[in-house]
């Protein structure tokens, strides 16, 4: 109650602008003015020691040292480590930043500006102080043309950001936005300074390859072994080390990144001492592997973790600009074709659950039929829905426990073909035109070869000739950026509270955008006005009703097969090395736990 009224008094004091240490989306700030640190910190960690990662495979080698271009791949931990931002989140409540950078947040009255003022001890790396100029030269190159398309869509209901004296700078909004305040305070910022010439001459943003930024994180790069290893070294004199939303994080002196070619070799690796934590995201090594004479020793410690995170998305995603996907009964059909109940007994020993959608286990998950509020947002977009969505309970995938079957299911994609185009004749599922239905399963690590083979054979059973072909990582990432794939398997990191990745993933503007993150190629104007509501909510039931409504929308689009999922992360990590907090935050991911608040011992 005190922050409530906490946050009203400055709310009127500013004339109805929001004036705070901490923006929050709804008004909800857990930690009061001049709080010491977060809950989930050890305040007294000592700072020595280091601590040595493995790469995931997805950056198995990098080339790059400027994370925010399309071109290249930079290595793991760059821009958590190096890179500080206006705002911070804490890991223990949804929609809420704290001042980093800022040290105060003022939100205008209606809603289209908000002022960020700078901390005056705020200082780059190589002793320059932080000033509103370099926060403007940030947000100006990340939206430029030489920055990624994703940053582009990120930022796109962001005008212009304008200096206001050295340390203030105000961010003008397309329109009045909740969520926008949060968006711009994730700002990465750095120095004008970056990549400048000799002659003191600043280079196009997408020529600063492998220049060190200069930034004003926790670490600085350190030891580099390009596409082997890379050494983070921290910074003894972080401006911020003492902050209270600093306090307790980052302690080891130096952070490293192991790069491997595959599971196997990472694996064997962390048994042989090469590094000391590593997460498992198979339920077969978990089960097979985690296994033996270090982890009876107690040497390496196997551990499960709770989490309340959102459960995010995982699933095979169709190509919808490939003609042969952009008949929706055609998705559902192959959709019909996977037998998750057998890959469950068979292949991931009994670990994961089915996901049912793209908000599984979240307020915004979509059940049975529309509610009053997702009615709401639903009805004035009737022309441009199915009518089942709004007479049918929204579709869950499809299962084969009894009294169900693979062969009811197929049965019933077969019937789906026909009534577009598809019949089986010759020896293999043709259309009118007597075309093949044939496509191609594309992956970078050959690790779903288990998973994607059986739904292969099911799909045999229908005539379609479909293939897994795996690639090396540098030609993956190439073909996804120019959506050159017929399907892939994807997965999202769930959110809190959605809001702007929402429009990256699946608003029309981004479908044909390189290297953006529509990989589906989603364009549907009633997603792009539920999109609208879901970042323009200005009340938790309004956020959850608008999530609800896009969940169902895009269910009924069978824009992919969903895959499984489970609540729980599975680490490995060698014992008697290192300390941490007695009690983990609401929030968070298993890496990101270990390197923020951990110590030596």
């Amino acid at each position: 109650m005190k922050r409530l009224l906490l946050a009203l008094l400055l709310w009127a004091a500013s004339g109805g602008a929001w004036a705070a240490h901490a923006y929050a989306q709804f008004g909800d700030i857990k930690y009061p003015v001049g709080f010491k640190h977060f809950d989930y910190v050890n305040p007294a960690a000592p700072k020595r020691g280091a601590i040595s990662l493995v790469a995931p495979l997805i950056a198995s080698t990098f080339d790059k040292f400027n994370p925010f271009t399309l071109k290249g791949t930079e290595p793991p931990g760059l821009s958590a480590l190096v890179f500080d931002t206006l705002l911070v989140g804490s890991m223990d409540e949804p929609a809420t930043a704290y001042g980093l950078l800022a040290d105060d947040v003022v939100v205008a009255a209606d809603g289209l500006s908000v002022v960020f003022r700078l901390n005056s001890k705020a200082r780059f790396q190589n002793g320059d102080p932080v000033v509103a100029q370099d926060v403007k030269h940030s947000f100006d190159q990340l939206v430029s043309k030489q920055a990624s398309p994703q940053l582009q869509a990120y930022f796109s209901e962001v005008v212009r950001a304008v200096v206001l004296d050295d340390r203030q700078v105000r961010f003008d909004f397309k329109r009045a936005n909740p969520e926008l305040p949060l968006t711009v305070g994730g700002l990465p910022v750095f120095s004008r300074q970056w990549g400048q010439t000799a002659a003191g001459k600043p280079k196009p943003f997408d020529e600063i390859v492998t220049e060190h930024p200069i930034a004003s994180g926790p670490y600085k790069i350190g030891k580099v072994d390009f596409g082997k290893t890379i050494t983070y070294e921290r910074d003894a004199k972080y401006w911020a080390a003492d902050l209270n939303v600093r306090r307790g994080q980052f302690n080891f002196d130096r952070v490293t990144y192991q790069m491997y070619g595959d599971n196997v070799a990472a694996f064997e690796a962390f048994k042989a001492g090469e590094f000391d934590f590593i997460q498992a995201f198979s339920a077969k090594d978990w089960a097979r592997q985690y296994q033996g004479g270090k982890f009876k020793s107690g040497e390496l410690l196997k551990r499960e973790w709770e989490s309340a995170n959102p459960v995010g998305f995982q699933g095979f995603l169709f190509n919808t600009r490939k003609p042969l996907f952009r008949d929706v009964r055609v998705r559902q059909a192959i959709g019909l074709a996977m037998d998750f109940e057998w890959m469950k007994r068979q292949l991931f020993y009994g670990s994961y659950n089915r996901m049912r959608g793209y908000f599984t286990n979240s307020p915004y998950e979509a059940k049975d039929l529309p509610a009053a509020g997702e009615l709401a947002l639903l009805a004035p977009l009737k022309a441009e829905l199915p009518p089942a969505l709004f007479t049918q309970p929204v579709p869950l995938p499809p299962s084969t426990l009894p009294p169900g079957s693979l062969r009811d299911n197929l049965r019933q994609a077969r019937a789906l073909l026909a009534e577009a185009g598809w019949t089986y004749r010759d020896g293999a599922l043709r259309n009118a035109q007597g075309d093949v239905f044939a496509f191609e399963f594309l992956d970078s690590s050959g690790g779903m070869g288990r998973v994607i083979q059986p739904f292969i054979q099911a799909l045999e059973k229908l005539g379609i000739q479909s293939r897994y072909r795996v690639v090396d990582y540098a030609v993956y990432e190439k073909r996804l950026k120019a959506f050159e794939f017929d399907v892939i398997s994807s997965r999202v990191i769930g959110q809190v509270n959605p809001g702007a990745e929402q429009y990256r993933q699946f608003h029309s503007s981004q479908a044909l955008v390189t290297g953006g993150s529509n990989m589906s190629a989603v364009a549907d104007p009633a997603v792009d006005v539920l999109i609208e509501q879901l970042m323009s909510a200005k009340t938790r039931p309004q956020l959850e009703a608008a999530g609800k409504a896009l969940d169902r929308v895009l269910r009924w689009g069978f824009y992919a097969v969903p895959h499984w999922y489970s609540s729980k992360f599975r680490v490995a990590y060698r014992a008697g090395q290192f300390e941490q907090p007695p009690k983990a935050p609401l929030y968070y991911q298993a890496e990101e736990w270990a390197l923020n608040t951990w110590w030596q011992r």
